[in-house]
Order: C-alpha cells, then structure tokens, then sequence
C-alpha cells in the first residue's frame, strides 16, 4: 500500500517595508532629473518648433506667420555655407576620426611595451574640451606663432602654411583639429571591443592561413560592428553640435568660410535678434539628427533580428 507524500505549499511572503523602500528609492532619485528632461526634450522642442512660425524678433511673438522664417532661413548664404561645411566636416571628420581610432586600436592590440602610457596619450585629447584644442591648435596653425613661425626662424624664409587663414582651406584646420580630439576616444572603444573577441575565432582563421590583415577585416571586425555603431551615433553628435571648437579656431571665418549651423543659430538668437529664424535653423537641424539617426537605428534592428533568428 503506497503512502501519499504532501508536498506543504509555501505562500510568498510579504515583502517587509524596508524592501519596499528600497525599491521606490531610486524611482525617487531619478525621477527628479527624468522629468526635467522630459520637460527639456518635449515642452523646449514643441516651444522651439512653434516660434519657428512666427514673427520673433528680439522677443517672442505668438501670433502664427506661417512659414516665412524657413524661406528666408535658405536664402541666407552664411546659413547654406554653415550647412555645407557640415556636410563636408562630418564624412571627413566621422570617416577619418574612426579610420585613425581603429589603425590605432589595432596597433595596440599587438600588445606593444608601454601600451598604458600610449592609450594615456592617445586618450588625452578626449579629456579637454573642444574650446581647449581650438585654442591649442589656433596657436599652432596660425602663421604669425605657430608651425609656418617655427619653421621660418629655422632659416626657410619662403616655407608658408596658411591653412587656418585661406577660405578655401580653413575648413580642413577644423577637421585636422576635429580628428585629433576624438581619434583617442575611437581607438579605446575599439580596443576595448577587440579584447573582447573570441580568441578561437582568430585562431581558427590561423589555423586556415589567414593573414593577421584578412583576419581583422574578414573576422574580428564585423564581429564588433555594435561597438563601430555607436562610435559612428557619438561622432555624428559631436559633428552636428560642433560650436565651441569652430568658434575658439576660426571665429567662423576667414569671413564666413568656417561657419557652422550652431553658429548661426547663436547668432540668430543671441546676436541678431532674430528669433523665428534662428528657431528655424534649430530645426533643421533637429530634422537632420532624426533623418540620419533613424536609418542607423533601423539598420541596427534588423542586423540583431537576423542574428537573433540564426541562432
């Protein structure tokens, strides 16, 4: 005769108020700092977007213009010169600043001697601010004190190197400047995804005769392409916002060759007095984040559904 074991079932138990507590603690830190960006992002933006239609001048205005700042706003050459320096600084700034950052952290991979204080140097840059390194390198590109000085009181009187002071070149000053300041910043996001890299996948490239080169290119890079995403997402908003590091450089110039759309909206909102227009402009350029970051976030969802439905 077989005997009916029972199991006692045991009913969760209340969670004791210090529990409680220390689950509503941060819900009551964050949500101080939560809803002022809230409040930032959604009642700023709506407020921006609707001054943009109308009338402001020095002072708002409220009654509805239509969307006569915006006509005006493209036909103001320093507004389409700031757009298309851009568009120029950004591919050569995003490009060359990853290109630099990744043969870097490749280097490093190598496990070379003295690694700590070259990642300390390389990384250096990224931790000063933008006005920091215009002002470092307007010293060192200006002809009066910095390079062409240096190299002319060595004796090459006819040695020039007017990058910063030619409007068709000054632009380049600021990429050069730009690459300098983030390149350090790529090369240690690369090199942290790089240690991070199964190491039997390389070996199994080896063991195929793989070069080190096709290696990196076939196998090791694809395989962080999250890490290649997101610095391409953080240099796209350094690129956008750029204003600190144009304005301790160039001041904009040689006359408007330099300029940038964070410039002209300062100066539409804080100089010129012109606040529809300068509204405008910040539009455009919230309309530009959102027409490059979409297809970046979209293309990243797809890639992981993929990759979700292989495994």
């Amino acid at each position: 005769m077989s005997e009916t074991v029972t199991i006692p079932s045991f009913a969760p138990r209340p969670k004791s108020r210090a529990a409680r507590l220390s689950q509503l603690v941060p819900i009551a830190v964050l949500l101080p700092t939560m809803v002022a960006t809230g409040i930032y992002i959604f009642v700023f933006v709506l407020w921006n977007i609707y001054l943009s239609v109308t009338n402001s001048s020095i002072l708002p205005v409220y009654d509805f213009a239509g969307f006569d700042a915006y006509t005006r706003l493209w036909r103001n050459p320093r507004w389409t010169t700031g757009v298309w320096n851009l568009a120029l600084f950004g591919v050569l700034y995003i490009v060359l600043s990853t290109v630099v950052g990744i043969f870097l952290a490749i280097l490093m991979d190598q496990k070379v001697k003295g690694e700590n204080l070259l990642r300390s140097i390389f990384l250096y840059p990224i931790a000063i601010s933008f006005v920091v390194t215009g002002t470092t390198w307007q010293w060192i590109l200006n002809p009066s004190t910095g390079l062409q000085s240096f190299v002319r009181n060595l004796g090459w009187e006819s040695f020039e190197f007017s990058l910063i002071t030619d409007r068709d070149t000054a632009i380049y000053a600021v990429v050069i400047a730009g690459i300098w300041h983030a390149s350090g910043f790529v090369m240690v996001m690369v090199l942290a995804a790089l240690r991070g890299v199964d190491t039997d996948m390389v070996k199994a490239g080896q063991i195929d005769g793989a070069s080190m080169a096709k290696i990196y290119r076939r196998i090791i890079l694809p395989t962080i392409w999250p890490v290649l995403i997101s610095v391409f997402i953080i240099l796209l908003q350094f690129a956008i916002k750029t204003f600190d590091l144009v304005l301790a450089l160039t001041h904009g110039g040689p006359g408007i060759s330099t300029t940038f759309p964070a410039m002209f909206v300062y100066d539409r909102l804080f100089a010129a007095g012109e606040l529809a227009q300068g509204a405008a402009a910040a539009v455009w350029m919230l309309i530009g984040l959102v027409v490059l970051f979409l297809p970046i976030l979209a293309l990243n969802w797809v890639i992981r559904r993929q990759k979700g439905a292989v495994k």
